[in-house]
């Protein structure tokens, strides 16, 4: 982008956080969401027909419709997230567009979250939170045989992803000493494997069958859609719970639904679902399910450092160099 003594216009189309808001408004004409109010695609389509750079939140739907129509001046989505399937990559690139992204920085928070996930399914932890949170229910004390739920100490994890994501849950499962088996588009190396006693699972299928839990941390990409299909949910164990902190797409959600509520598997721990902010109602009515409002990345350090890549990434292009977050097609 040519050099000009005029502020680049930066379009934001959600509220961040305050430290990072004040950043944008230093360094460029920021037009922030103070409200907080999810844009309509009509106000996206007007977003990129003003911006320089359009800085969309992995909510916002930039499909071949917004970039179709996006101005001369649009030359950079700086995505807030690291998923990238809300934009149209392909268009993007066809557009001359740079897309990038915020890798890494939420690894930490995201496993730490499908952690807590594998332990609270097994354990019952949100049953017995809403039990004595309920006036009309009592809690009579302790009994050896009361809200008995299952130890997940010794028994296996099947990852279905082992990205930066994957493999930080792994570390930390390791230490709760589950046994770690993983299916991946590529193997690791023997060294990590090592480090975490990873097993690899050439066949997802065979590895779907054998687990008592399984985690997903893959990203949402055509190749990945339903990637847990009504076939291979059937392939579980009646004993397996399933733990989502990926992307909702990635399961086919009415059949996960109905195998919970005929107790064709024992449970599952979702903070993410396939069509968000809409929630398949027999998940939530099950006791079985720990279900979550895809808080997975919801710290505030996490969201002050994702808007830190992004103005770094921002001012990067804009001096003329490529960003270190670019996102490539082929990538995804």
């Amino acid at each position: 982008m040519p050099q000009s003594t005029k502020r680049p216009t930066v379009i934001v189309t959600r509220k961040l956080p305050d430290v990072v808001e004040t950043r944008m408004r230093e360094l460029f004409d920021a037009r922030l969401n103070v409200d907080d109010a999810p844009m309509s695609q009509a106000q996206l389509v007007e977003a990129a027909q003003a911006a320089d750079v359009l800085v969309p939140t992995v909510t916002d739907r930039i499909d071949r419709g917004v970039l179709a129509q996006a101005g001369p001046r649009l030359k950079l989505i700086a995505n807030f997230g690291t998923g990238v399937d809300n934009v149209d990559l392909a268009t993007a690139r066809n557009r001359g567009i740079t897309v990038t992204n915020t890798p890494g920085v939420l690894t930490e928070d995201t496993a730490d979250m499908t952690m807590a996930l594998i332990l609270a399914v097994p354990r019952r932890l949100a049953e017995g939170t809403a039990l004595l949170k309920d006036p009309r229910r009592s809690w009579n004390g302790w009994s050896p045989t009361w809200m008995l739920g299952h130890r997940i100490y010794g028994k296996r994890l099947g990852i279905i992803g082992m990205g930066r994501i994957g493999l930080a849950v792994a570390r930390r499962a390791r230490a709760f000493g589950l046994q770690i088996h993983y299916h991946n588009r590529r193997r690791l190396s023997e060294e990590i494997e090592q480090e975490v006693e990873a097993t690899y699972w050439d066949s997802l299928d065979q590895m779907l069958a054998r687990m008592d839990i399984i985690s997903v941390n893959c990203p949402h990409t055509p190749a990945t859609y339903h990637l847990l299909s009504a076939r291979r949910l059937k392939l579980l164990k009646p004993t397996a719970y399933i733990v989502n902190t990926a992307r909702g797409e990635v399961i086919d959600e009415n059949e996960l639904a109905r195998m919970i509520e005929t107790n064709a598997i024992a449970g599952a721990g979702l903070d993410v679902f396939e069509n968000e902010p809409a929630v398949n109602p027999k998940l939530l009515a099950s006791e079985s399910v720990v279900a979550l409002p895809h808080m997975g990345s919801a710290t505030l350090e996490g969201r002050i450092d994702m808007g830190e890549k992004v103005i770094i990434n921002i001012k990067t292009f804009l001096d003329g160099h490529s960003p270190p977050d670019r996102v490539h097609p082929a990538m995804f």
